[in-house]
């Protein structure tokens, strides 16, 4: 390869590699500075200096140890109820899946596609009559009221059907001959043969569930105390002064999780992602 044919590969992936790096910085700088301005004192959070003379740790101490903000308890409300969405959402997603995907019932595919056609209702239309089944059933101020009333997720179920479509019919055929039963289908071949779309329909829902707001505020009394990290971080902001440092000092605990099982599951979700994407 002489030098005239290697120079524009040569520039491209040196373009490529200049553009991924900007790229990386902008999405970055973000984190850097919620880090930064946690680092600060009260009075140097707007400040626009990127050298700190002598970073304070007080605002990652205070936020764990301050009697009269319970972070410690918002941290492990988040960790159930994102925990606990996630896994059954995945559960019932999959035997959702499962049913759409390898059995036969009438208009299969016309309460398939009505479940879809249900994406297209803005969430927020949700809001009033999940609230009142929640009201009546008594679920104010506990995780069951924050959790159940999003564990039907059609997207969910839709990720699982076009995957487990591309499980041979034959497999599932080959385990009733030898006696196998429907539970004994679905948790010893189904579920080990769909443990990459399962954990990233369990990723998905984590992050939700992580980071919902809204609902949480709406199901929860502010005496409650199963307030979860979402609203924790708002009491930081008050009506005319907000605590910044402090703020960002509890994101940066916040973010830990996600980033841990990003870094872990990072496999499982780009292949979750793609593999139901082409049917041969």
């Amino acid at each position: 390869m002489t030098l005239m044919t290697r120079t524009p590969e040569l520039a491209k992936k040196t373009f490529l590699y200049v553009a991924l790096a900007v790229g990386a910085v902008f999405v970055l700088f973000p984190f850097f500075w919620m880090i930064l301005v946690a680092l600060k004192p009260d009075e140097q959070v707007f400040a626009l200096n990127f050298i700190l003379q002598k970073p304070l740790l007080k605002n990652f101490v205070d936020i764990w140890t301050n009697p009269s903000y319970p972070f410690g308890r918002f941290f492990v409300n988040s960790l159930v109820v994102a925990t606990s969405g996630g896994f059954f959402t995945a559960l019932f997603c999959s035997l959702g899946g499962y049913v759409f995907a390898k059995k036969d019932f009438y208009f299969k595919e016309q309460i398939f596609w009505i479940l879809l056609a249900t994406m297209m209702i803005p969430g927020m239309m949700f809001l009033v009559p999940q609230f009142a089944i929640v009201t009546k059933l008594g679920w104010i101020n506990t995780y069951s009221g924050m959790v159940v009333p999003h564990l039907a997720n059609v997207f969910g179920i839709f990720l699982m059907r076009q995957y487990m479509e591309t499980i041979p019919t034959s497999i599932i055929e080959s385990a009733k001959i030898d006696g196998a039963g429907e539970w004994q289908i679905f948790w010893r071949l189904i579920v080990p043969l769909s443990m990459t779309i399962i954990t990233m329909v369990f990723l998905l829902s984590f992050l939700f569930h992580w980071s919902n707001f809204l609902w949480h505020l709406v199901v929860n009394t502010p005496e409650s105390d199963k307030l979860t990290l979402p609203i924790g971080l708002a009491l930081f902001k008050g009506q005319y002064t907000s605590d910044w440092a402090k703020m960002m000092a509890a994101s940066c605990f916040s973010i830990i999780p996600i980033a841990l099982i990003f870094v872990v599951a990072q496999k499982f979700f780009i292949e979750g992602l793609t593999s139901g994407a082409v049917k041969e």
